[in-house]
């Protein structure tokens, strides 16, 4: 089962959520080869629980997944820390709606919640707890504790970071989780279709639970598959991203424009 830890459902934080935008990134999700996927939008995107009530209202549940045309979809959040650097936090849709909810006076910069205090919140609710990127400037997670880093249940090696610098990127991340004994996963970090599959993390059977999921990747019974191309996905997605935005920002309908490019 190829699964990517770490991926939105939105073009940025600041548009507001579109369903039909929502489905292209799964559908392209299946053409790029996916079978699962982790959907961990940003905790402060404008409309997070209409993505996440949308997948729900409209798609079967199969454990703690969503079946979306044969794609299984994992809920999951990325969220800052008042340190500076993000998290993600993997877990059934209740609990990730829940702490959505429980982290709304907390979404603004400058009012992030400590690393502690979000990290117990997570484990209390019984969700796994990643570190997103780590080594992703400008953020200062690898300036932690050990006994707080010891709190992550695994670290993200990131499709981003290793399209721009893989060796970077494979020596620190793999240094820190042998140093702590933290498996490493993968996630693309894709807001846009060309990225899938730039890296996938290949677990050794088909899941459906968080439970089942995890205990593959403690037991090592995973790789990490990078796409000789991944260079050339993540720029190319770069350039769409800053072209859709555009669209945006001159009043035009980006989601009308990537839409019409399936028929062609």
């Amino acid at each position: 089962m190829d699964i990517d830890f770490h991926t939105h459902g939105k073009l940025a934080k600041y548009l507001a959520f579109s369903p039909d935008y929502t489905d292209w990134l799964f559908s392209e999700a299946i053409s790029a080869g996916l079978d699962a996927l982790c959907l961990t939008e940003h905790f402060n995107t404008q409309g997070f629980h209409d993505v996440y009530s949308d997948v729900a209202r409209r798609f079967s549940r199969i454990g703690d997944a969503y079946d979306v045309n044969g794609l299984l979809v994992f809920p999951g959040m990325e969220i800052d820390v008042a340190e500076g650097g993000h998290t993600l936090a993997l877990g059934s849709m209740e609990e990730v709606l829940s702490l959505n909810a429980w982290l709304e006076p907390h979404k603004a910069k400058g009012q992030f919640l400590p690393f502690d205090e979000l990290a117990d919140e997570v484990h209390r609710r019984g969700m796994r707890f990643g570190a997103a990127h780590p080594f992703r400037a400008p953020g200062h997670l690898p300036e932690l504790s050990d006994e707080q880093l010891a709190k992550f249940d695994f670290l993200d090696l990131n499709g981003k970071d290793l399209a721009r610098d893989r060796e970077r990127s494979e020596r620190l991340t793999g240094a820190l989780g042998e140093r702590l004994g933290i498996p490493v996963i993968s996630g693309s970090d894709t807001h846009q279709a060309f990225q899938y599959g730039c890296v996938v993390t290949r677990m050794a059977r088909r899941c459906t639970t968080f439970d089942a999921l995890f205990a593959q990747v403690e037991a090592g019974e995973y790789q990490i598959v990078l796409a000789e191309d991944a260079a050339f996905r993540v720029k190319t997605a770069g350039y769409l991203k800053r072209a859709l935005k555009e669209i945006d920002r001159l009043g035009g309908d980006y989601v009308a424009t990537i839409l019409a490019g399936q028929a062609l």
